[in-house]
């Protein structure tokens, strides 16, 4: 019998680079993790290569194992879109969907027009701001579903995570700190977590912060960086080469994750539809590393 793809197998290789390894992928396929160890052995076996490295600290996928997701993206997403055009029961219903504003700019457009494609009978109400607004919104029940930035330790066993960063403190290269004075500090709002844990630790350390600007936007907090206004907290993909990074003289900041979260008793077959477009969107710009 001629070798062949199957797609579940497929869907549990990307579902473990998705979820960041084969633990989170199980829990999140709802399986066991010997099932999913299986379905990757199985098409290992199949195409006579290893898929994952399996080693602590290293990427995730091997050299094959990366070109076959670049064919198990496609090969599941034309599965998937034929079965959403042809089901002779459409998925259908609402959902309140809250993001942060840098998620907002990394293409939601483009996957909610995807989306709306596919599934032209649910409709997405969508809601942007800061990580700590978009989770109190979650919590008072009113999103289904939030793609936010939260730290790295703060990740939950039902949360999808999408891809990690890390955080820096940043000053434009003329800016001369005195850290024996308040420093001026940028942050993205009063509800700003970085600012509320640039604070608590700050002051742990023996160091004063003064607010010197509010800006809901990183291009915003990028130009004020850029002009010596103050020092920012700011993640790995807003670091340009004309921004300085600070070594040593701050507390170390924590990881950060990009996740999607629903609320409880919020899950459904519209919201699981939209989860997966977010995570093939963001897989795609972003591969994500096995976490050491």
């Amino acid at each position: 019998m001629p070798e062949r793809l199957e797609i579940d197998a497929l869907r549990a290789l990307l579902t473990i680079v998705q979820q960041g390894g084969v633990t989170r992928a199980a829990e999140h396929l709802c399986v066991s993790q010997s099932a999913v160890s299986h379905k990757i052995r199985r098409l290992e076996q199949n195409l006579d290569c290893a898929l994952l490295t399996r080693r602590t600290g290293a990427p995730l996928l091997t050299d094959d194992g990366e070109r076959l997701k670049t064919y198990a993206s496609r090969i599941v997403d034309l599965h998937d879109e034929a079965l959403a055009t042809l089901r002779k029961q459409p998925v259908s219903g609402t959902i309140r969907l809250g993001m942060t504003e840098d998620t907002t700019t990394s293409g939601v457009a483009r996957i909610l027009g995807r989306f709306t494609r596919l599934f032209p009978d649910i409709t997405v109400h969508t809601r942007a701001s800061q990580s700590l607004c978009v989770q109190d919104w979650l919590q008072a029940g009113e999103l289904d579903l939030a793609v936010m930035q939260i730290f790295k330790k703060d990740i939950r066993p039902g949360d999808l995570a999408l891809f990690e960063d890390t955080l820096h403190w940043v000053r434009s290269p003329d800016l001369v700190l005195d850290t024996s004075d308040r420093v001026p500090f940028l942050s993205f709002d009063s509800n700003c977590f970085y600012k509320v844990w640039a604070f608590s630790e700050g002051l742990s350390a023996g160091h004063r912060f003064e607010n010197v600007l509010e800006c809901p936007s990183a291009a915003g907090i990028q130009s004020a960086v850029r002009s010596g206004l103050g020092v920012a907290l700011l993640n790995g993909l807003h670091v340009s080469p004309d921004i300085a990074t600070i070594e040593g003289e701050f507390p170390a900041p924590p990881d950060i994750t990009y996740i999607a979260r629903v609320r409880d008793g919020a899950r459904s077959p519209a919201v699981d539809a939209l989860i997966g477009e977010i995570a093939k969107e963001v897989q795609s710009a972003i591969p994500l590393r096995l976490a050491g």
